[in-house]
């Protein structure tokens, strides 16, 4: 019986084995390489200055707080608009596969593309503003503007067919039963939907949200192309970096960035677990 439990073991690690090594070549290592780097100076030595130049520049400063900024403001666009579609998407209407096609069409378009098309519409002398002028409209200032507008329109573009497609799948899970029962209980359509739905389908939305957060955060194109030039992202900030050749400071910037990734990939975790020891109780 040890034996054979010994063999199934190794024959699971042989399983596992190609998927976790591709992990560790393509991840691991780069993200190693990157933290050891972070932590170095040009003749090798030990030092902490890449990182306290992160903390203490102004430019870096705000570089990073415009990072979180780009990639919390989509999030609140794209949930606002995704639940809506996700909830559309469940009935049936006239034309309804479409629509369930044509609205995922941004993800197949490149961002940089994507920042161009903000451009071509809402640029002063744009689309729209020519469209407006005739009728004594000016459009105002939503590309390259101080509150990057252009940044937050295109990002939410591009990520509200991700986060509607996933939010659709979450509330598709929910078994029609318990509403139908929430109902012959006598509860409304919105309280069923704010009690019922939303609390079934929260690990779906929460996932939606955090790929949205670190997706928009991380993006380089669409806030080189449309952003203000006086706050530039972490992103576009280590592309300057890199193209001086300062590839240490790259490597911190970098890790800071990761470190908001995980620590929002935490928080995800925490809030899943807790909802659905929250969900047990209930049922129990």
């Amino acid at each position: 019986m040890p034996s054979l439990f010994r063999r199934r073991s190794i024959h699971l690690m042989l399983l596992l084995l190609p998927g976790v090594g591709y992990l560790l070549f393509f991840f691991g290592l780069p993200l190693l390489s990157a933290l050891v780097g972070s932590f170095r100076l040009e003749d090798g030595s030990f030092t902490l200055s890449w990182y306290q130049r992160i903390f203490t520049r102004p430019s870096m400063l705000r570089g990073l707080s415009t990072s979180i900024y780009y990639g919390v403001m989509p999030v609140f666009v794209s949930l606002a608009l995704s639940v809506p579609l996700a909830l559309l998407l469940r009935k049936s209407f006239l034309g309804r596969k479409l629509f369930g096609g044509l609205y995922k069409l941004p993800m197949a378009v490149p961002s940089i593309i994507v920042g161009l098309m903000i451009i071509v519409v809402f640029e002063r002398g744009g689309f729209f503003d020519r469209l407006l002028s005739p009728l004594g409209f000016t459009l105002p200032k939503l590309v390259r503007d101080d509150w990057g507008a252009g940044v937050i329109m295109a990002s939410s573009w591009k990520q509200i067919p991700f986060m509607t497609l996933i939010i659709t799948s979450a509330f598709a899970a929910i078994p029609e039963d318990i509403r139908f029962a929430a109902r012959t209980l006598g509860a409304s359509r919105l309280r069923t939907f704010l009690t019922v739905d939303v609390p079934l389908a929260m690990p779906g939305i929460t996932a939606a949200i955090l790929l949205t957060f670190i997706g928009s955060m991380g993006s380089y194109a669409i806030p080189d192309i449309v952003g203000p030039p006086t706050a530039r992202p972490l992103s576009v900030l280590m592309v300057q970096e890199f193209k001086q050749g300062r590839f240490e400071q790259v490597y911190a910037m970098g890790m800071v960035l990761s470190l908001f990734a995980v620590i929002v990939l935490l928080t995800y975790y925490a809030l899943t677990s807790r909802i659905g020891a929250g969900n047990t109780r209930g049922n129990a």
